[in-house]
């Protein structure tokens, strides 16, 4: 991979963004990148829980805009042109969206500037952490054009709604505190070492947990998310019902006693029709 580094160790996927001398923007093999690292993670279940993390002075700086431009013509001047903007922009939005339906937890860690691009992509993940230099900027109104890749849908989900149109009308940086403080980032730390380690940490606790309890909890907690209580505390029973199991309860007991580390069988990987023999 040119754009990203991934290793996997103790069931922990690390996606770390590496292209900091360009500060991390998004371009096509950006996207292509990212789109076919989601899909493989997604089928494996080799790792338990994914930490994205970057390098340099910036989480990214967003959208590539001069790579796009040349890469991709926007045609505005037809409803043929217009319709095929719909649907490139579908396209993409379809990679962050595989962040937020992978099958396993999704932590973001970030340092430096969090732009444009960068906002929709970590508003998709499960648990944000900032390193104190962090701030947060919905860029694309300061460029003639609104966020379209997933900010505005999923900000407004996490924190105040009138500060989402703060900052999505004014193009303001939010920094590490005002977004620890709303509720965007779930722990700020003085320096990127330490907010990586913490989060290592918590994808750790993550990982020793039973798999699929976890892929019940996620599916529970955005289903809750988007519907009502009712709905939502309907769909629980079906979903306990479905994945429930004595042998991991008694395992989590158990192991929890002996002060040992529990055993818990994986994620089956996925296999698609278009896979089978």
């Amino acid at each position: 991979m040119n754009c990203f580094l991934l290793s996997t160790e103790n069931h922990i996927a690390h996606l770390v963004l590496n292209q900091p001398g360009a500060f991390n923007t998004m371009h096509p093999t950006f996207w292509r990148e990212l789109d076919e690292v989601l899909t493989e993670l997604n089928k494996n279940a080799e790792a338990r829980v994914l930490v994205i993390s970057s390098t340099g002075k910036h989480f990214s700086a967003g959208m590539a805009l001069e790579t796009f431009a040349g890469a991709i013509t926007m045609d505005d001047q037809s409803p043929e042109g217009r319709a095929a903007m719909f649907d490139l922009l579908g396209d993409m939005q379809a990679t962050f969206t595989k962040l937020e339906t992978l099958r396993i937890p999704v932590l973001a860690a970030i340092q430096g500037g969090c732009i444009g691009g960068a906002v929709d992509m970590v508003t998709a993940c499960c648990l944000r952490y900032a390193s104190a230099d962090a701030f947060f900027c919905i860029q694309e109104i300061n460029i003639g054009m609104v966020a379209d890749v997933g900010t505005l849908q999923r900000l407004p989900k996490l924190i105040p709604l009138a500060l989402v149109k703060e900052l999505a009308y004014t193009g303001r940086r939010m920094g590490a505190e005002r977004a620890l403080s709303c509720g965007l980032v779930n722990a700020v730390f003085e320096t990127p070492q330490a907010m990586l380690e913490a989060a290592m940490q918590c994808a750790s606790e993550i990982a020793a947990k039973p798999p699929v309890a976890i892929w019940g909890t996620k599916q529970a907690v955005h289903y809750a998310r988007d519907h009502s209580v009712d709905e939502s505390l309907r769909q629980m029973g079906w979903l306990q019902g479905a994945i429930w199991s004595n042998k991991h309860v008694m395992e989590a007991v158990l192991a929890s006693k002996g002060k040992r580390v529990a055993d818990f069988p994986p994620l089956s990987p996925l296999r698609g029709f278009r896979d089978l023999a």
